[in-house]
């Protein structure tokens, strides 16, 4: 019997691992969450990315290393620098050098950013809700925590080497 997935890829054959068949259905899974997200920032002038970095300022509440914001993302960016550009442009966020060491540009979230984040802040917990809603809290948990210990072995691997 094919699964959802596999007629939803319109798969001819079974997956070769049961491995293989979790991975793509976190990809897909991930693609079309990240697709309904980017439909709503993109209404508001914003990337998911973009959004994400306001989100770390708003909520550390002071001026943060450009390094540690980029560290601090939900996704991997290799170009962090050129975000920040976009949203000072854009006049969502300042950036000023450090005194002690001129390598580090610290970004701070403007009042502009902070009004735009409150005003998607309803909407985004709405899009939660909407996607995920249908579980339950035992399942959500469960769902996090699985997740969770799906991607320890990364952290794992990192630490090691």
């Amino acid at each position: 019997m094919t699964s959802r997935l596999g007629r939803e890829l319109k798969k001819k054959g079974a997956f070769e691992s049961l491995e293989q068949e979790v991975m793509l259905n976190l990809f897909r899974s991930s693609d079309q969450f990240e697709n309904r997200f980017g439909r709503l920032f993109r209404v508001h002038g914003l990337t998911a990315s973009q959004y994400n970095i306001l989100r770390i300022l708003r909520g550390e509440g002071k001026p943060l290393p450009s390094l540690e914001v980029a560290e601090r993302m939900i996704r991997v960016v290799p170009a962090i620098t050129g975000l920040i550009d976009r949203l000072e442009k854009a006049g969502l966020v300042t950036r000023h050098r450090c005194e002690k060491d001129r390598r580090v540009v610290y970004v701070a979230i403007t009042e502009k950013a902070t009004t735009l984040l409150a005003e998607l802040d309803a909407p985004v917990l709405d899009l939660h809700e909407e996607l995920l809603g249908h579980l339950s809290r035992a399942e959500l948990k469960e769902l996090d925590r699985l997740l969770e210990k799906a991607r320890s072995v990364l952290s794992e691997a990192s630490a090691a080497g």
